[in-house]
């Protein structure tokens, strides 16, 4: 039986730093701005998906993008395949390109005009019986990436490959937790089957923590510490996400200090 010392100090964590105080500096705060869900939908696409390397960078590359699309949805709406990649000709976040983005944003854009939603997209892969999102994840992804035509993106990857998706499994915390920090609006697709978004930062405190034994940030450790989360809130096991990845971001939080407190609720 999972220590309930432990899950008190994961609460107090969470209490104390799930809050929009500590969002910045984070893409997540770009969310905040759109009140229509499937505006927020794509711009949770966006700014997951460039959601890696310096995180000034980041910032400023999904600004810049946002900036360029007005209302998101009207945007894709009225854009052809070929107006997207106009737009976007000389974009460049470390490895992306504008031609990347357009091809990305081309995917939910059909999504989008076959389905209704992005959220309606993902549901149509998610079965009743499914124990997380992975499987659903693998479609929703493929979908996106159909105008790539099996050509390797920087933006989207494929679940296939075993990768742990962090950036993916970040876009589907955001909008299907909804509380001070995640602004939801998906609510068609349960909490508990939601799988941490694993980083390497995220992987050595959960690894320390004795939530995983693999020895990489791979989706099967994603699956091993979600599980473990899952121990201490079934229904939400990706409710600590937030909060742990304050560890080590803000000054006044020493990640060692922690697992240090974690370790001595083990042995008492």
């Amino acid at each position: 039986m999972e220590n309930p010392t432990r899950k008190a100090l994961l609460d107090d964590l969470y209490n104390r730093y799930n809050r929009r105080e500590y969002v910045h500096p984070d893409p997540l705060e770009f969310l905040y701005g759109y009140e229509d869900v499937r505006d927020r939908e794509i711009v949770a696409l966006v700014a997951s998906a460039l959601a890696y390397g310096r995180v000034r960078q980041i910032l400023k590359s999904v600004a810049g993008v946002l900036e360029k699309m007005g209302d998101p949805l009207r945007f894709l709406a009225e854009s052809s395949h070929t107006a997207l990649t106009e737009t976007f000709e000389g974009f460049k976040h470390r490895f992306t390109t504008g031609e990347e983005l357009a091809l990305m944003l081309g995917g939910a854009k059909d999504a989008i005009e076959r389905y209704g939603s992005l959220e309606a997209c993902f549901v149509s892969g998610l079965a009743a019986d499914d124990e997380t999102v992975f499987g659903a994840l693998g479609r929703f992804a493929e979908a996106i990436n159909a105008p790539c035509e099996s050509r390797p993106t920087s933006l989207v990857p494929l679940v296939a490959a075993g990768s742990a998706c962090k950036r993916l499994h970040l876009f589907l915390r955001w909008m299907v937790r909804f509380d001070e920090v995640d602004p939801g609006g998906w609510e068609r697709v349960p909490r508990r089957k939601l799988v941490v978004p694993l980083d390497t930062h995220m992987f050595r405190i959960c690894r320390a923590l004795g939530m995983t034994s693999r020895n990489q940030a791979d989706g099967k450790a994603a699956i091993e510490i979600t599980r473990a989360f899952g121990v201490m809130e079934p229904e939400d096991p990706v409710k600590y996400d937030f909060a742990l990845t304050r560890l080590g971001i803000r000054d006044e939080l020493d990640p060692a200090e922690f697992l240090s407190c974690c370790a001595r609720a083990e042995e008492s």
